[in-house]
């Protein structure tokens, strides 16, 4: 039942640490896959994504998902090259990263509009225009299986202790709101597509994810660790299993449902 073989899978934010992992195991599990991303090169080195690159298993198509026409033109390429989609991951996202501006990291009542909108247009308009131009063809076909990737501040509010150590030297930090919001916005997308669909046998879930280790502060890390039951953060690796069973047909009776893979963090 955990096969995805001879499926069309496309994944946003290809290009990205989560987007090559999701990528390479959906090849190595039967699938061909699009990658929709500004970039053109992936920002981790994986030999075997070169490779599947190289023999065309893996396709990448530079767009903007906060364009709708670019949206919908990738689509027809898509269709072209491979055909219409089974598989729609919606992985793109922007955060906050750590050498953002200090206008951006500051306390809650001066967060920029600027900063917002562009964390909104791609986490939620990105995922939006992705699910109706990816989606429609789905349901058009009569079957299909959309995953939106949230997160843990998605479902909880973001732990401001973690970044006490960049507070202790004399910052101002604090973890922005837009984020969270964003990603607390694609739980109830999830579940009103997944009501919309169901019938024309599109699934859609939400896949709720911890931190993955990225060479991570060791202040941070530490900070982090005492709150994680399990005592680490993710191996990218170990988001492959879930993002399979929700591609196939293994979780055939899913949809609208929130598969939390966090290592415990949400149990607290």
């Amino acid at each position: 039942m955990i096969n995805v073989k001879d499926k069309i899978a496309v994944i946003t934010g290809g290009m990205g640490q989560l987007g090559v992992i999701y990528s390479v195991a959906l090849v190595e599990h039967g699938a061909r896959v699009a990658i929709l991303d500004l970039a053109s090169v992936p920002k981790i080195a994986d030999e075997r994504f070169a490779l599947y690159l190289e023999e065309g298993s893996i396709k990448p198509y530079v767009v903007d998902i906060t364009n709708r026409a670019e949206v919908d033109s990738v689509s027809q390429k898509i269709k072209n090259d491979f055909g219409v989609a089974d598989i729609l991951i919606n992985n793109a996202a922007l955060d906050s990263p750590p050498d953002s501006p200090a206008s951006e990291v500051g306390p809650f009542e001066t967060y920029p509009e600027l900063s917002y909108n562009k964390v909104m247009d791609v986490n939620v308009k990105g995922t939006l225009f992705c699910c109706q131009v990816f989606g429609k063809d789905m349901a058009d076909k009569g079957c299909g299986s959309i995953i939106n990737i949230s997160s843990i501040y998605g479902i909880l509010s973001p732990c401001q202790d973690l970044y006490d150590f960049r507070r202790s030297a004399g910052e101002e930090f604090f973890k922005p709101v837009a984020y969270s919001v964003s990603k607390s916005a694609i739980l109830n997308l999830t579940r009103y597509l997944a009501t919309y669909w169901a019938k024309s046998g599109v699934r859609v879930n939400t896949l709720t994810l911890a931190g993955v280790f990225n060479d991570q502060p060791k202040e941070f890390l530490d900070a982090y660790l005492s709150r994680m039951p399990i005592g680490r953060m993710a191996d990218a690796e170990e988001f492959i299993g879930p993002v399979i069973l929700l591609a196939s047909d293994a979780s055939s009776y899913m949809t609208g449902s929130n598969l939390v893979v966090d290592g415990g963090w949400s149990a607290w």
